[in-house]
């Protein structure tokens, strides 16, 4: 039975997705929780939404309870940037160096396990777009920390990091997806009767399978992609020569679903260093209004340049912006 989702629902889960901090999550998982039909077919989606929120409010009460009190909680980590990912894997795979390569970020990267204690944060770039990675403590499958989890469930994009010099990295990573299964974290694409009311609730995966440039990984890749799990998908890289880095950085702006805007002042260059990014199908009221409310309330008009405008064409605030879009705003 289809869940014939509203699109109230949708609105909600699009704002749940693109939400950078705890409380617009939470606001949009209640709307969420409100506006999903009541009936049988939409029950597990709506124990997930009450899941989720229960997670958030509990979350909340104890960032609040250390804040009062002593210690910081490590896993507490607010995304910064387009959007967060977390690389996740076993001791010696190269998490560390990926991060290392990509970002300015004081991780340690060793030759003994278990090398990088707490988790560290990184802004790495696709293009102009900032996207945080974070390079997670290795894990053991049979024992995920109940604050690792709660970050995993908490953020964009799960890098699950796999290690081709290893024989066992087919069992390795099986192993570590059934852990993260155990706890309700999955990736696996919906069914096909309900593939067009699915909308997940929780982070996005991808599997980076490190050291593609140690002799005889690449056929190693192409066992793991005839073997291993359909899903999340594969791609092969080196943190050693940077090979696959790239791609890696633009299927993250894929996955996180944002547009690029440049702002320009009447009669002056658009400001093309620092763009704006707002989550996919956003609109010039909705940019006027992450650049300041004063701007959304006065906003007249805005005049954009881009593939689906005419140059400089007028428009008002409803317009649907599109990636690499020049805005000019007149209030």
């Amino acid at each position: 039975m289809a869940l014939n989702l509203t699109p109230e629902y949708f609105e909600a889960d699009r704002k749940y997705r693109q939400a950078r901090t705890p409380a617009e999550k939470l606001a949009a998982l209640e709307e969420m929780l409100r506006t999903i039909p009541k009936h049988k077919a939409s029950e597990k989606k709506q124990a997930d939404l009450k899941r989720k929120i229960k997670e958030l409010k509990e979350a909340g009460q104890q960032r609040a309870a250390k804040k009062s009190g002593a210690g910081v909680d490590p896993y507490s980590l607010p995304p910064q940037g387009a959007g967060q990912a977390l690389l996740l894997g076993l001791p010696n795979c190269g998490k560390s160096s990926i991060v290392g390569r990509l970002t300015k970020a004081p991780v340690k990267i060793t030759d003994f396990p278990y090398g990088t204690a707490l988790p560290t944060p990184g802004m790495a770039y696709h293009e102009d777009v900032p996207i945080e990675l974070v390079d997670l403590p290795p894990v053991a499958p049979e024992s995920l920390l109940p604050a690792l989890i709660n970050a995993i469930r908490h953020t964009h994009i799960v890098l699950l990091v796999a290690d081709l010099g290893l024989p066992s990295v087919l069992e390795d990573l099986e192993a570590l997806i059934a852990a993260l299964a155990r706890h309700e974290i999955t990736f696996d694409p919906p069914d096909e009767e309900d593939e067009g009311d699915y909308m997940r609730v929780g982070p996005k995966g991808l599997i980076v399978c490190n050291k593609c440039d140690l002799p005889g990984a690449m056929d190693t890749f192409a066992v793991l992609q005839e073997l291993g799990p359909k899903y999340p998908e594969m791609l092969a890289v080196s943190a050693a020569t940077g090979e696959g880095l790239a791609e890696m950085m633009h299927r993250l702006f894929i996955m996180l679903d944002v547009v690029r805007i440049y702002a320009k002042e009447p009669g002056k260059p658009a400001d093309k260093e620092k763009p704006f990014v707002l989550p996919t199908n956003s609109t010039v009221g909705e940019l006027a209004r992450m650049i300041h409310k004063d701007l959304a309330e006065n906003l007249k008009f805005a005049r954009v340049w881009g593939s689906s405008s005419h140059s400089g064409q007028q428009v008002h605030t409803s317009h649907v912006l599109h990636d690499r879009d020049i805005v000019e705003l007149h209030a």
